[in-house]
Parts: C-alpha cells; sequence; structure tokens
C-alpha cells in the first residue's frame, strides 16, 4: 500500500515510528506536511498538490495533525478523504475530540463518566460558576491548550475567582472542573484501537505538579485496567468516531472519569511503559481495514 502520514515533524518519535513499522511490512510511505499542501476542489478529480507537484494517489492515511494547525490539517485530510483514500481517523472525529467543550458534551449526552464540568463568559457568573463544580478546589481550562498548557490549579475560591476573571477579561475560552483530588496528580493513558484498549499506562505528575503530562516531566508505568475502565475507554473513542485514540482517565471515588480523549496519541511514552509495538498494531489496522473498503468500493462501483 502507499500510505501517507500528514505530519509537520518527521523526526518526531511518533512518525518515525508509524514510518518504519509500515515500510518494515512492505509499504510505500510518505510523510506530508499538510500546511504545506494545496489543494484542487472539483467535481471530477480532486486532488492534493506540494511545491507545484501533484502527490497523487494513496491508499491510507495516517492523519498526526498537531492542534495549532487543526483547522487546515482537516481540510487536507477532508480533500484525501473526498479522494477515496482511507483514513484511521476521520475528519470528522478529529474536529470532535479537539474541541474540548463539545467532545465534554457529547460524552455527557452517552452517560460517559465525567468530572463536572462548568462553562460561562460573563464575570457576573462565576461565583455560580465556582459552586456549580463542588467550589474550591477546581481546575481552569483553556479550551485551546494542549500537553497540560493552559490548565491551572485553584486552591482557594479567592484564587479561582482571580484566575476566572484573568482569563474572561483576555476574552479565552475556559471551561472550569472539579478537581479529583483522590486521584493523587496521577491519570491513565488508554491507548484504544478499533474496539480493542491495546496498551495503557499510569502517568505520574512530579511532586508538586498536578498535571501528569509527560511532557511537564511526568512518569509512565505499566498499569492494569478494570473492566469498566476499559468498557469506559472504548465508549469514549466511539463517541468521538475515533479508531485510534488516548484516552486520559481519572480514578474517582465515583469510577473513572474521562479528562480528554486525544485523536493523536504519542507513541514514545505507551510503547516505553508497556514493551509493545503500538507502531505496528496501527500498521495492521490499517492493512485490515484499508482493504476492507477497497473491496466495498469495487463492490459499488466507486472508483
Amino acid at each position: 500500500m502507499r500510505i501517507a502520514i500528514l505530519s509537520q515533524g518527521p523526526q518526531l518519535y511518533s512518525t518515525r515510528r508509524l514510518v518504519e513499522a509500515a515500510v518494515a511490512r512492505g509499504h510505500e510511505v510518505k510523510v506530508i506536511n499538510p500546511v504545506k499542501c494545496y489543494m484542487n476542489i472539483n467535481m471530477t478529480k480532486p486532488s492534493i498538490h506540494m511545491a507545484g507537484k501533484d502527490l497523487g494517489h494513496f491508499d491510507a492515511v495516517i492523519p498526526r495533525i498537531g492542534a495549532s494547525v487543526t483547522f487546515y490539517g482537516s481540510a487536507v485530510l477532508r480533500q484525501l478523504e473526498m479522494m477515496g483514500v482511507y483514513s484511521v481517523n476521520s475528519s470528522i472525529g478529529i474536529a470532535r475530540s479537539r474541541d474540548k467543550l463539545r467532545s465534554m458534551q457529547l460524552l455527557s449526552r452517552k452517560g460517559i463518566g465525567l468530572p463536572i464540568t462548568g462553562f460561562a463568559n460573563k464575570p457576573s457568573d462565576i461565583p455560580d460558576l465556582i459552586d456549580m463544580v463542588g467550589g474550591a478546589p477546581l481546575v481552569v481550562k483553556l479550551l485551546e491548550g494542549t500537553q497540560g498548557i493552559g490548565v491551572v490549579l485553584a486552591e482557594t475560591r479567592k484564587a479561582a475567582e482571580s484566575v476566572l476573571e484573568a482569563f474572561m477579561g483576555l476574552k479565552a475560552n475556559i471551561m472550569v472542573q472539579e478537581y479529583i483530588a483522590e486521584a493523587q496528580g496521577a491519570d491513565i493513558r488508554c491507548f484504544v484501537l478499533g474496539d480493542k484498549v491495546i496498551a495503557a499506562m499510569k502517568r505520574q505528575a512530579k511532586p508538586g505538579e498536578f498535571r501528569s503530562n509527560l511532557h511537564r516531566g511526568g512518569s509512565a508505568t505499566l498499569v492494569k485496567l478494570s473492566p469498566q475502565e476499559r468498557s469506559v475507554a472504548l465508549r469514549a473513542a466511539r463517541t468521538m468516531g475515533l479508531n485510534v485514540a488516548g484516552v486520559d482517565l481519572l480514578r474517582s471515588n465515583h469510577g473513572p472519569v474521562v479528562m480528554e480523549v486525544n485523536s493523536s496519541p504519542g507513541l514514545e511514552g505507551i510503547e516505553a511503559a508497556t514493551d509493545k509495538d503500538v507502531a505496528d498494531a496501527i500498521i495492521c489496522f490499517i492493512e485490515k481495514n484499508a482493504n476492507k473498503q477497497s473491496k466495498k468500493s469495487a463492490e459499488m462501483g466507486v472508483c
């Protein structure tokens, strides 16, 4: 197969591992920076170009679109989907997961456990907003933040009011969530592939930090999931419409709660912590499902 990887960083661990796994299985791989692409949108032969050349046809695409280029990267992915290319994650699924507020609303509608979450845009709403999530301490999150950036723990009511007023004064889009103290600075990353959780790790924040992101100095260890945690992770990924997802859970007193569903989960931490070849599993999944799509398209007479 000819496989495209949409990524701005060919040198990044996850991109390199996917290239290695695909080449090892006999596939041709091209890493494409989506922001360097431009598109010919027409009803007969849509195409994608870069540096004056038509990139041609691909059998499958692995989107590793950075959060800062979600809009344009998703447009490139939609163009590939229009061209009949199998995408391991759909553009719609990526858009759902990147909108933190929308993803929380979708998960809530499906009855999936979440921290109590509040959203408002007026300073006059702050007192009730704080009460709504159970008071301080609470967590304030920028909707556009990634890798723990833009996430603030407000330990007192006064601190919460000050942080919320500051963000609102900057016209930033924020949401407020209850603080799950019993998690003790740890969360669980469940790596979902299709209808299975193929790997899971526990991420522990460094001393004095409540954010467990590995980019912020957190550590990762192998963890055994409960049947309930496995079920919640699968339901969360399915709700977003994602085949490949990193579902972040907290262990709360009332069961597992979903913090985030990531459509481009990193491979370095999960492969190191679990000693599993996640990259190879993704390529195997693509082989199986891209071939299914090609067969179905041929039966329907779709070229």
